[in-house]
This record gives structure tokens, sequence and C-alpha cells, in this order.
């Protein structure tokens, strides 16, 4: 009779413990797509985007939610408790804030004019770096984009650039009644024209000799005075 009795009481509390167990599965795996889990494993409802959880739901009392305050945002229904924090756009980093942040959406950040993209999160620029400078001596291949760097290029023998952006060829001095008065360089021209030295040496010769005439008036006064 004892036996049997005790027999008894254990199937009972068999039969409980896993009645209990299947029901708290059965709760978290029937739960709505428009419902969470709560941590008591009730199926409760969402919070609309803009909100997180303020209390969950009971068997009496639907789910109390709160607004996310300024600076943050969630974006999708949810059981959450914390709203995300919005992304800073920091001009340090190549960015500038394309669309600010609200309670249901991030702020999208861009990239900065004269700047490319170095790392992404999700298809979204976190930082960007500024475009390479082609230096004299060479010029600019492919312009950069916000997703790539400028490409330089050495300029070819016989071509310069003294800003970096164009090659030009050396002038042809010959060609232009010219003399050359040095070799070119990559970044430097090779020609200084002839017709600045016939100036100069033309000038030179007319104060010249009109030192000498003004120095013959003057002697001729002294002459006449004596």
């Amino acid at each position: 009779g004892k036996v049997s009795h005790w027999i008894l009481q254990v199937q009972c509390c068999l039969f409980c413990v896993f009645t209990g167990f299947y029901h708290f599965l059965s709760i978290g795996s029937t739960c709505s797509p428009n419902e969470y889990t709560s941590a008591y494993g009730e199926c409760c409802p969402m919070c609309n985007p803009g909100s997180v959880v303020h209390s969950d739901c009971s068997e009496d009392v639907s789910t109390t939610c709160k607004p996310c305050p300024p600076g943050t945002f969630v974006s999708e229904p949810n059981g959450l408790h914390l709203c995300f924090t919005c992304k800073h756009c920091a001009e340090s980093q190549g960015l500038y804030s394309q669309s600010k942040c609200t309670t249901i959406k991030n702020t999208i950040c861009d990239v900065l004019d004269g700047y490319y993209c170095i790392d992404y999160s999700n298809a979204l620029c976190r930082h960007a770096q500024k475009h390479r400078v082609c230096r004299p001596g060479q010029e600019t291949k492919t312009p950069g984009t916000k997703t790539s760097d400028t490409e330089c290029v050495d300029c070819a023998p016989g071509f310069y650039s003294p800003s970096g952006l164009n090659c030009t060829k050396w002038t042809d001095c010959a060609a232009r009644n010219e003399i050359q008065t040095e070799g070119g360089t990559s970044f430097v021209a090779k020609s200084k024209p002839f017709f600045f030295f016939f100036f100069f040496f033309v000038a030179a010769a007319f104060c010249h000799f009109t030192y000498i005439d003004e120095l013959l008036k003057m002697c001729y006064y002294i002459t006449l005075c004596g």
C-alpha cells in the first residue's frame, strides 16, 4: 500500500514537471510575428518603432511601451528595453550627415567631397580618407570618387607637369624661333624666348647711349660758361 502510494506521487510529480516544461516550450514557439517572448515565457505584443518595452505584459495587462529619448532610435517593432544610440557623422572621419536621426531611423552619413570611403559597415561608410594629390611631374590618370582614390601616373619623357594635373609637352624652341637656355624636366619646361634677351640688349643699349648723350650736353654747357 505505502509503496504503491509513493509510486503514484512520483508519477504525479513527473507529469507536472513535463507538462509545465512542455507548456513553457509551446509558449516560446507559438508567439506570433508581432509578439515577443518575455523573461517569464509569455507572448507579449511588441512595441512600435520609435519605442521600447517599459514593462512586459501579464495575463491581465498588455505590454507597456515608452518612447525613445532624443539621440536614440528603434526602426522595427520590437521587444527591447533600450533604444539604439544614433550614429554621429564626424568631419574628422571624412563624413557629413546626409539625413538626421529620428526615433525611428538612424543617421545616414555620406562621404565629404574630396574624400573616399575606406571602411564600410552594412554597406554604409564609417570612415573616409582624403584623395591623393598628384605631385609635380605627374598627372591625374583617374579622378577620385567617393569609393576610390585618385590614380596618378608619371609624365612621359618630353612632357612636364608643374601642378600635378596634366602633362604638357616640352616647348619646341626651334619651331618658335627661340633659343634653348636649359633642358626641361618632368615638372619644368625647357625654353626661354629669344625676344626676351633681344629686348634686354636693346634696352641696355638705349640706356647706354642716352647716358653718353647727356654727358656730352653737360660738357658743352660747361665750356660755354667757362
